[in-house]
């Protein structure tokens, strides 16, 4: 039997994704959850101890093994001239100026980026040789599977192939969008009979993904740490600046659907004025009148290539992919905006996605007749990642009387009970969600009906700015009661307008500008979660749940139980449940 291993291979989101000898997706996790390193730049996402417990779970012994990883052989085969040359060295990277350049990154860090990229391209499946022969090691045994044979894809096109085949669509038109690529930034793909063909391929070294990242830095924020969503949530609170939205519109025009850059000079020169523009307290609280005028920017660009898209493919149906996908503030606006009608963003639409692009493309290599995962299994289901094992639980209830198992019904009942009392609840159910969002499997649960809920968790667990929202989980059919316009949003991945009538009975969830990162809940694609909301609302007459990652600010959702335990005897939690354990203070 043959399965197919992918690897995000970038210098930040490291994952990996399994598909079986049938297509069907297995596993897809991203690296920092088991390290709990945010973002886990540089590090290889198959550790030899996380493959050594996947490869046991789910390759039978004697298997073949094609690794996949998510850049293309001929840019792969150029980074490995360029090392050749020396260009990778300490001195020769210290080298470049720390200005910024066309891609709106320091000349010096951007070498650095390509220079990581490199290293990751060349470990690319190291850690999985080294836990085959570490069971050997161990027991003597023949390998359980052999390597046989590794593979490269272009890294907008594992974008593109994640993002058509994990939707419901047949046909769409996908427009990734990112902050590099091979030769360009963005790229426009079509599905149409199970096939993914190009369309349109940009060049050249303006970003707009790494333009947003600027703007988070001149607003206060640091893009390396991934903290754009900052924008996102801060923006609704600034006012439209008429200069700021002039200098920041000197980064980027719009001629037609094409987008044209700035030069390096220009773009020095706005950074520069921004700058001395700054308020002295942006460093430490954000700089809300950039942050509006940064995401209309965004929009506006944004704009522009979705109109490309349609141009190039006119369809019902657009799949947004690459790491600007992740901005649900356009998202939950874009079809209003534009011909299409119907839009998916997968769970997990930056790097780490990319995994399951590899290897979903390795496999269409081999099975030429494949067309994508059956229907039965679209939209793919975000619930891809590790198992939590219980034994901590159980340990901890031989010195806790408080911590019992106590049976999935009546750990729901419980849960909800407290959460209508206005308890925070951890909630650790299932299969760890592939991607950045909390989806109901590693969630911390409150009330969405106080006016002080939010103030409350940030002082109690999460520890975050205040201006950031909260999102609000909602039973499907409960939807269109809610939300004007309402769409289907199973990833959490845009947000929509509230209902005028029905935001004051939910405030804890209602942003700034009246709108909600919402996450459709239904249970055929959750049934834990779902009979949860379906308990508060018993009880509360309210399907909606406040619904935040499990961790604390900084780190990246948990990945076991041990973390799950931690965070409750340090923060404010008022209840712990793991599958049908429950631990109250």
């Amino acid at each position: 039997m043959r399965f197919y291993l992918g690897l995000a291979t970038t210098f930040h989101d490291p994952a990996l994704a399994l598909v079986g000898p049938d297509g069907t997706l297995l596993f897809a996790e991203a690296a920092e959850r088991v390290l709990q390193y945010k973002r886990a730049p540089n590090c290889e996402p198959d550790a030899p101890a996380v493959m050594a417990s996947l490869l046991k779970d789910h390759v039978p012994p004697g298997s073949e093994l094609v690794v996949a990883s998510s850049w293309g052989p001929q840019f792969t085969d150029f980074l490995r001239g360029q090392a050749g040359t020396g260009a990778f060295d300490l001195m020769a990277l210290s080298a470049h100026t720390t200005a910024l350049n066309r891609s709106f990154v320091p000349e010096q860090a951007e070498r650095v980026f390509i220079a990581d990229l490199h290293g990751a391209q060349e470990r690319a499946g190291h850690g999985t040789l080294l836990a085959l022969n570490q069971e050997v090691r161990i027991t003597g045994a023949a390998p359980r599977a052999t390597i046989a044979g590794q593979r490269r894809y272009p890294h907008h096109l594992c974008h593109a192939a994640y993002g058509l085949w994990g939707s419901p669509f047949d046909t769409a038109t996908a427009l990734v969008v990112d902050g590099m690529g091979e030769t360009g930034a963005a790229a426009i793909h079509r599905l149409e009979g199970g096939r993914i063909t190009e369309l349109r391929r940009h060049r050249g070294r303006g970003s707009l993904g790494f333009l947003y990242g600027l703007i988070t830095d001149l607003a206060g924020f640091d893009q390396v740490k991934g903290e754009e969503w900052k924008i996102m949530g801060l923006a609704p609170y600034g006012r439209s600046d008429p200069d700021l939205a002039a200098l920041l519109g000197r980064l980027c025009t719009v001629e037609g659907h094409r987008l044209r850059y700035a030069d390096a000079e220009t773009i020095r020169s706005v950074a520069a004025e921004i700058r001395a523009r700054r308020p002295a307290d942006a460093l430490e609280t954000g700089w809300a009148d950039l942050a509006r005028c940064g995401q209309d920017l965004f929009g506006t660009l944004m704009d522009a290539l979705v109109a490309e898209a349609y141009a190039l493919a006119p369809a019902e149906n657009l799949v947004i992919a690459g790491g600007c996908g992740l901005n649900s503030s356009y998202n939950g606006r874009v079809l209003g905006r534009s011909g299409f009608t119907r839009l998916h963003v997968p769970s997990a639409p930056a790097d780490d996605g990319n995994a399951v692009g590899a290897a979903w493309l390795a496999y269409a290599e081999d099975h030429p007749d494949w067309a994508g995962p059956p229907h039965a299994q679209r939209p793919l289901t975000p619930y891809l990642g590790s198992r939590v094992s219980t034994g901590p639980m159980e340990r901890l209830a031989e010195q806790e009387p408080r911590a019992k198992r106590v049976g999935h019904a009546e750990a729901t009942r419980a849960a909800a009970r407290i959460l209508a009392e206005g308890g925070l609840v951890g909630w650790v159910q299932g299969r760890a969600e592939f991607g950045p969002r909390a989806l109901g499997n590693r969630s911390i649960l409150a009330d969405p009906r106080p006016e002080g809920a939010k103030d409350a968790l940030n002082a109690k667990v999460k520890y975050r700015e205040a201006f950031r929202p909260f999102a609000p989980s909602i039973l499907a059919e409960a939807g269109p009661d809610w939300f004007e316009d309402y769409a289907d949003s199973p990833y959490m991945e845009r947000t929509l307008v509230w209902r005028e009538a029905v935001r004051a009975r939910v405030p804890a969830v209602v942003h700034a500008d009246g709108t909600g990162r919402l996450q459709s809940v239904t249970a055929a694609r959750n049934p834990a979660y779902a009979a949860l909301i379906g308990a508060f609302a018993a009880i509360t007459g309210v399907p909606i749940l406040l619904n935040t990652s499990f961790n604390v600010m900084g780190k990246p959702i948990l990945h076991g139980a041990e973390d799950a335990i931690l965070m409750f005897y340090t923060t404010g939690l008022d209840a712990l449940v793991v599958e049908d354990w429950l631990v109250v203070k």
